[in-house]
């Protein structure tokens, strides 16, 4: 089974964002930049069915249910070091689609169409979100232009016979569907604990091939159609203030417009 995963490059989780003083978007410079962590789940999660996961206790991974781990990432020059990172975690092999704009969650959707329909994969595994635009929305618009099915926010993911047993979080406990394959998968934080590379993967994953390809080679038109108008930093958080008595705290939410 060939699995397709996609890894977005953001800026560092460890790392205080910063804002352009011109409120025109988020400054970058000189800042760490790393592997969205819901996509090192992705690939983690894709790495675990190819090798299995012996060590683990009760644990439901079948080396060999992956056959083969395509890394996939769409962004600058750059991005090449996030595709690194996953070839080094044991993907076999990625795909650079460069793009030096940022670019919106439909477009990044129809490239990844594009590569789906070039390298056949059985599934798709790709994180919920970014942390950058916490948009949630490239998961399920991939699945709508594949007229695939999908099964989002995963905690565990079982392969078995052509088909993915999907167990999710929800509200009321936990929810688990059957999907046939192919079908697309979104990672959530408890589906595993990723991986640090060796330093001998590491070293491998320096002559693993990485293609390099452009939106237009899929036909994919990637300019933007929203404009972000201004990027501010939420205001400080005022200091509280403590009560004697149920009737001064029903007083003070009424003047503050809470109640």
């Amino acid at each position: 089974m060939k699995v397709l995963v996609p890894v977005k490059r953001v800026l560092d989780y460890n790392l205080k964002v910063r804002v352009k003083p011109d409120g025109s978007g988020v400054d970058l410079s000189n800042l760490k930049m790393s592997m969205n962590p819901f996509d090192e789940i992705a690939v983690e999660e894709a790495v675990r069915h190819k090798e299995g996961a012996p060590n683990l206790p009760n644990s439901h991974y079948k080396a060999g249910a992956v056959t083969e781990i395509v890394a996939v990432s769409i962004g600058p020059e750059q991005a090449q070091e996030t595709i690194r990172t996953a070839l080094a975690m044991g993907a076999d092999r990625g795909v650079l689609v460069k793009a030096d704009a940022d670019l919106e969650p439909l477009a990044v959707a129809k490239i990844l169409k594009g590569i789906v329909e070039a390298e056949q994969p059985q599934l798709v595994i790709l994180g919920k979100q970014a942390i950058d635009d916490d948009s949630n929305q490239t998961g399920q618009m991939l699945a709508a232009l594949l007229d695939w099915p999908q099964a989002t926010f995963a905690s565990k993911l079982e392969l078995t016979n052509g088909r993915a047993s999907v167990t999710r979080e929800v509200d009321g406990g936990l929810q688990t569907l059957a999907v046939e394959l192919p079908a697309i998968v979104t990672t959530d934080l408890r589906l595993n604990e990723p991986r640090y590379a060796s330093l001998p993967n590491i070293m491998k994953a320096k002559k693993k091939p990485i293609d390099m390809k452009t939106p237009a080679d899929y036909g994919v038109d990637a300019a933007p159609r929203l404009a972000v108008v201004k990027v501010a930093e939420p205001p400080k958080r005022q200091g509280g203030a403590k009560v004697k008595t149920v009737d001064e705290l029903v007083a003070g939410l009424k003047a503050a417009g809470v109640i």
